[in-house]
């Protein structure tokens, strides 16, 4: 089919794509370029991702990806309830800011795309990875405010969630028949259960006061530089 892709047919007749190895390398470099270009981007002379910023977003990076695969429930036509992998990306908003967590962010899409690719084109795997996952950086907005985490990680899912609305409604509406729905309620009913109840989750556990007092504790280690 193509040099990065691979053209695959499921029992239904339907067409998606897998990624070749060199469709697999070209990802990982690109993943690496967006990271170099968000250390080397520099503002008022300064390093934007310092090395202590490169450690902690490659732990939190590496913890997620971790989490993403301990399903607790598993969704029939994609996505799943994780343990709480959400959190570690918005995590490094809330530590360094808003251009250090959307620079984490697209990483990490494009890590997710690497490792459970499902393309069926190229905007839907822009929309379901790259901005999906990319807009839980926007956490970092909320990074100096009062609960800034608990804040900064509802906005990132809602962030996230418009996107695979997004995608749900456009590019598999069609599944909407099945329940005798349209294509925005379906998209919208199905992508939030199960974005919903790990939010849910995940903020209970974030306003519990030793987990809240742990991560400010990290908070003030990473701003330390």
């Amino acid at each position: 089919m193509s040099f990065f892709v691979t053209q695959i047919m499921d029992e239904e007749g339907g067409i998606s794509y897998g990624l070749t190895g060199a469709g697999y390398a070209a990802l990982v470099i690109i993943m690496v370029a967006v990271w170099l270009i968000g250390c080397m981007v520099s503002r008022n002379g300064k390093k934007r991702i310092s090395t202590k910023q490169l450690v902690f977003s490659a732990a939190a990076m590496a913890l997620a990806m971790v989490t993403s695969g301990v399903k607790l429930i598993d969704m029939p036509m994609g996505g799943s309830v994780t343990l709480c992998s959400m959190l570690f990306i918005c995590l490094i908003g809330y530590l360094f800011g808003l251009r250090t967590g959307l620079t984490a962010a697209v990483a990490y899409g494009v890590l997710q795309l690497i490792s459970n690719p499902y393309i069926i084109s190229i905007p839907q795997m822009l929309t379901d990875y790259i901005f999906a996952f990319g807009a839980l950086g926007l956490a970092g907005i909320c990074a100096n405010k009062k609960r800034g985490l608990v804040w900064g990680y509802l906005l990132g899912v809602l962030g996230r969630f418009f996107f695979t609305f997004l995608s749900g409604m456009i590019f598999f509406g069609s599944y909407a028949a099945y329940y005798n729905m349209a294509a925005p309620v379906y998209s919208f009913v199905y992508n939030g259960a199960y974005l919903g109840l790990e939010a849910g989750i995940t903020v209970i556990l974030l306003l519990l006061p030793p987990v809240s007092k742990g991560l400010l504790k990290v908070k003030q280690m990473a701003a330390e530089v």
